[in-house]
């Protein structure tokens, strides 16, 4: 089994690059499976149905979240909707809406929160040992999206999880790290799938919007590049179908202008 977990989707630009590269990636790696980060997927912060419908019509399978999943408030309510294959994060409190967590297929994903830098959550270490204690995703890969901000909480999951789950993908920054490895007992591990955004830009968002801030200190808006060069950040992973161990984790990064 392939499946390719892909970056940050970064607004207008994101998708269409997606739109636009994803559908032949599919077919060129035969990729069995698709699972993208869509929290940036509506102008850089939440998502809405449209935007969830160009992913889905793209080739993504699921859709993660993370700090962004509150910020169109018409779509917290379809956290709820069963049928829509996108996922919060799962150490959220339990009565936030939406869910943690998807068996989709032959399949396993969960999407998790980092708290260092990130903001007052449940740990993400005991809310995952709780779910696979529980029987989660038995006799099935399980992938997790772990949004976090600092590589050190990120690999740290990853020697935590190791051997439980078939691989974790770090997302959040925006950029991508070249340091995709296998875990001693076989999880795939990657610290960011970097983003779907746009080259020229701060982290998919206008330079002089970042700049403002930072040589300022005043709260500035930030709109996001929805044309020109854009990056396709994500990592392939290569499946055992017997042990759900990574056989194989690798970078598939690529260009295009929109």
């Amino acid at each position: 089994m392939k499946v390719l977990m892909i970056g940050d989707v970064m607004a207008r630009g994101g998708r269409k690059a997606l739109a636009r590269l994803l559908p032949d990636l599919r077919r060129e790696l035969s990729v069995d499976f698709v699972i993208a980060q869509g929290e940036n997927s509506a102008g850089g912060f939440g998502h809405t149905i449209e935007t969830t419908s160009d992913m889905i019509e793209s080739g993504v399978d699921i859709i993660t979240s993370g700090n962004h999943v509150w910020d169109k408030k018409d779509f917290i309510k379809e956290l709820n909707n069963p049928s829509l294959p996108v996922i919060r994060p799962l150490n959220y409190p339990a009565i936030a809406p939406g869910r943690g967590a998807i068996d989709i297929g032959p399949i396993s994903v969960v999407n998790l929160i980092g708290r260092v830098y990130m903001g007052e959550y449940d740990s993400p270490f005991a809310v995952i040992d709780d779910l696979l204690s529980g029987g989660f995703g038995k006799g099935k890969p399980i992938f997790v999206d772990f949004h976090a901000e600092t590589t050190s909480e990120k690999t740290a999951m990853a020697w935590h999880l190791d051997g439980r789950v078939t691989a974790i993908a770090g997302t959040h920054t925006h950029v991508p790290t070249a340091d995709c490895r296998i875990f001693p007992n076989g999880t795939g591990f990657v610290t960011d799938l970097g983003m779907v955004g746009a080259v020229d830009s701060v982290i998919g968002v206008r330079p002089e919007d970042s700049l403002n801030r930072f040589l300022t200190g005043i709260p500035t808006r930030y709109t996001p590049v929805t044309e020109g060069r854009m990056m396709f950040c994500s990592v392939l992973i290569d499946v055992d179908d017997n042990t759900f161990k990574t056989l194989s984790i690798q970078r598939i990064d690529r260009e295009i202008f929109v």
